[in-house]
């Protein structure tokens, strides 16, 4: 594994370079998630050789790991501008998302109110939220995506639990804002759950939080998720005990997973401002694109968003339609809701936003270090859309 994230020789073979790019990347505009950087990828394989043992074992092979593991903790920790432990590795982002409302709300329960979120949240967390005995207090946002201010402090009492605000929404890309929010769960004691899965890596680090959920596939990292919890909030850990992660995990941590999202973690934190912008510019020119055409809207927050992300709707014709049409000429694109596309069920986040449902186009752009060629797919996507959409267009009515 690299020598960023050790600092023993005997943990830090040197496995073959990987080829940027590769993994079928060419012409891929959908990094949700998109392939893992290639030194992370080399950390990942490495680290089987020098991190495969248990880390609460405590011969000589688990206290190797369980120290790979607290120094794979420090690099998102300092990032972060928080303490090592104060974060926790789990299976995926989903997982810890899951982890952080169950040890808010055991820790919370004397607050017997509902959950204040915004309505445009990750699916999962939508669903988790509505499956507890009192349902959440959605607030509605604007037609960018935006959440209401006025009426999430509104929303927020003396017996809110805990509330919940993503940092940025994954499908539209309109940025929310924590600061504001978190002055008004201060104001009752509540803390603030911030959602950070889809910009960590790839926009400005969230710092007001209480508690915060990451997912490294964000950065370029293998599937692993992150949960900061500041000192001094109030959690309770699973019940029944979990071995894991202090309580607060129900997997145990795969070692060289760890390793490879902090190596990943240090590659993405090197290149974010160059990245960033290069991403701005990309989407920018997309939006052009579609803009352009007649009967499309770009959807989302034109300023103020993530740089990476781009949704726009097309009428009189689906978004599945385009996709596959653009598929065959070389871009992938994506369809649906960021966080449902499996299902093809139309984006509560659109629907939330006042947006047309129907006939929705994402791109979310990979990191330049695994996809060389995205501008050279950001070309051909432009250059093809108008005349993809008057194809599909064309179709439609004919075979009506």
């Amino acid at each position: 594994m690299p020598r960023q994230c050790d600092s023993s020789s005997e943990a830090s073979p040197a496995p073959p370079s990987a080829q940027p790019g590769g993994g079928g990347s060419s012409g891929l505009l959908d990094a949700s998630p998109g392939p893992v950087l290639p030194r992370a990828l080399d950390t990942l394989v490495g680290a089987h050789e020098t991190a495969w043992a248990d880390p609460s074992a405590r011969h000589a092979a688990g206290r190797r790991s369980r120290a790979l593991l607290d120094r794979a903790r420090e690099f998102p920790a300092q990032g972060l501008g928080v303490r090592p432990d104060e974060v926790t590795f789990h299976a995926s982002g989903d997982r810890a998302a899951r982890s952080a409302m169950a040890l808010l709300s055991r820790g919370r329960r004397r607050r017997p109110g509902p959950v204040v979120a915004s309505a445009v949240e990750h699916s999962a967390l939508l669903r988790w939220l509505r499956a507890g005995e009192v349902p959440p207090s959605l607030v509605a946002v604007s037609p960018t995506g935006a959440v209401d201010l006025a009426a999430w402090r509104d929303a927020i009492g003396a017996q809110t639990p805990f509330a919940a605000l993503q940092s940025a929404n994954r499908e539209v890309g309109t940025r929310q804002p924590p600061a504001a929010a978190r002055a008004a769960t201060r104001e009752h004691g509540v803390p603030l759950l911030v959602d950070a899965r889809a910009g960590l890596g790839r926009d400005a680090v969230p710092t007001d939080f209480d508690v915060l959920v990451g997912d490294a596939t964000s950065w370029g990292g293998p599937r692993l998720g992150v949960l900061v919890v500041r000192t001094g909030t109030r959690v309770s850990p699973h019940h029944p005990p979990s071995p894991h992660e202090g309580g607060y995990a129900l997997d145990p941590v795969d070692v060289p997973t760890a390793l490879a999202a902090a190596e990943a973690w240090q590659q993405t934190a090197a290149q974010q401002q160059d990245e960033g912008s290069d991403a701005r510019a990309l989407v920018d020119r997309i939006r052009a694109a579609a803009v352009a055409i007649d009967e499309v809207d770009v959807v989302g927050d034109p300023q103020d968003r993530l740089p990476h992300v781009c949704t726009f709707s097309v009428l009189y014709v689906d978004g599945e339609t385009i996709v596959d049409e653009l598929a065959r000429r070389g871009p992938a694109v994506a369809s649906g809701s960021a966080c449902t596309a499996d299902t093809l069920e139309p984006s509560h986040v659109l629907a939330a936003m006042g947006a047309l449902t129907q006939g929705n186009v994402r791109v979310t752009l990979p990191l330049r270090a695994v996809a060389p060629d995205r501008a050279d797919a950001v070309e051909r996507l432009c250059g093809q859309l108008d005349e993809v959409v008057r194809e599909c267009r064309a179709r439609l009515l004919a075979g009506h």
